[in-house]
């Protein structure tokens, strides 16, 4: 293979970071259809927040990343890393539309002994079934003759600064054998965490949707535990804290888990194993328990609003938060949504404040206006700490409630006042 070009496509939480590391060794463009995101990133600032301005303006001033909705300019590419997100539709269901419709980019402009290489989550299978006769049909090209592919899933955590692409091994397989192995020496140049070639690209597929699906189900053990232990009068966190001075006790938490990973990714995996004629009980009784989770927040702040004799009609509630995870302004698949939706099912007053959000985004996906400041006066009965960001932390609300109020803290963060009610 002539010397290695990379195109990245999708320059979301995934793929900007990706192609702001490739650029520090490989010619690299940056390839988004929406055109007010590569001229903001060509600008020098990522919205996201995942990519620092500095060190976004450093690759582009001198490592030569292009960011670019163009595709004429990533015609010379030979090395295509495919980074768009892969949701589940309102059944559910995998869609695969994005990765669809990044596959026919590929093959308009993918040309003979060029390598695709696929991050996206999905089931063992998609990669080679679903996408690669997308490449085939629109270039015309033969697959593992004429194009080959592989498969290196994301590992990307949001918000998080200390675990950065550069710094978590990477998985990374390939259509052959030789891909294989080509496929890992470029990540392997600047992934300093090292790699892990897998035989197979359907291993390489497998590995990423257990991931976060084996979280996802030891989360939603924590959350029965947390109803559990409510039921008799025992602090959760107490209990957690017991249990894990044993060395091997895994130590998570309750809460909500929403976002593009932990609550998508266990879908694929049981789409997949339905396929096959099993039906996954342990996967889907885990997703079922988490996602009960925003309203069972909702039914505890109005049960505690009751024992204190506070009205629920009518009354004011303030939400502190609304991305699905702290210190990140992402609100793809928030669960936070579950708790606004179920107190306004008692006509209560919902107030969301969200310094991270873009209102925008939250108007078009979910419909709802929140504030991305505080108002300078109210008359709160509740509110309701439902995301941990940092810029909750000494957050002074004492002015902005009524004298008889409930607190809780779905994320029991310690943000908020002694007199807060934890998950």
């Amino acid at each position: 293979m002539q010397q290695i070009k990379i195109c990245v496509i999708g320059l979301g939480y995934v793929g900007l970071p990706l192609a702001r590391l490739f650029s520090t060794k490989y010619p690299t463009v940056g390839f988004d259809m929406k055109e007010s995101r590569v001229k903001e990133l060509m600008e020098g600032h990522d919205s996201t927040l995942e990519v620092s301005d500095e060190l976004l303006q450093d690759a582009i001033r001198n490592h030569g990343l292009v960011c670019t909705s163009n595709i004429d300019d990533i015609r010379d590419c030979n090395f295509y890393v495919v980074a768009v997100p892969t949701p589940v539709d309102v059944n559910n269901n995998p869609d695969l539309r994005p990765l669809i419709g990044a596959s026919e980019t590929v093959g308009k402009v993918i040309s003979p002994g060029a390598i695709v290489v696929y991050e996206s989550t999905v089931y063992p299978g998609v990669t080679e079934d679903d996408c690669i006769p997308v490449v085939e049909r629109v270039s015309g090209l033969k697959f593992n003759r004429d194009f080959y592919a592989g498969y290196s899933p994301e590992r990307i955590n949001p918000g998080d600064k200390l675990h950065t692409v550069d710094k978590i091994k990477k998985v990374t397989s390939g259509s052959t054998p030789e891909v294989g192995r080509l496929v890992d020496s470029v990540y392997s140049s600047v992934i300093t965490a090292g790699t892990h070639l897998a035989p197979t690209i359907k291993v390489a597929e497998g590995a990423k949707v257990i991931e976060n699906s084996q979280r996802d189900i030891n989360i939603a053990f924590v959350n029965e535990l947390a109803k559990i232990f409510h039921l008799m009068g025992i602090e959760t966190a107490d209990v957690l804290e017991a249990a894990s001075t044993k060395w091997n006790f895994l130590p998570f938490k309750p809460g909500l888990v929403g976002g593009h990973c932990i609550g998508v990714d266990p879908y694929y995996l049981a789409q997949c194993a339905q396929r096959y004629g099993y039906n996954p009980e342990i996967i889907l009784a885990g997703r079922r328990m988490n996602d009960s989770m925003g309203p069972y927040v909702a039914d505890r702040v109005i049960k505690l609003m009751l024992k204190k004799g506070i009205k629920v009609l009518g009354s004011d509630v303030l939400v502190l938060g609304f991305t699905f995870k702290e210190n990140c302004p992402d609100v793809r698949n928030t669960k936070v949504i579950d708790i606004v939706k179920a107190l306004k099912e008692y006509n209560m007053n919902v107030t969301v404040y969200d310094p991270y959000a873009d209102k925008d985004d939250v108007r078009k996906e979910y419909g709802i206006e929140i504030l991305t400041e505080l108002p300078a006066k109210a008359d709160f009965e509740a509110v309701i700490l439902a995301v941990a960001h940092e810029a909750f932390s000494g957050l002074d609300i004492t002015p902005l409630l009524n004298p008889d109020h409930v607190i809780f803290d779905v994320k029991t963060s310690h943000f908020l006042p002694d007199t807060t009610q934890n998950l």
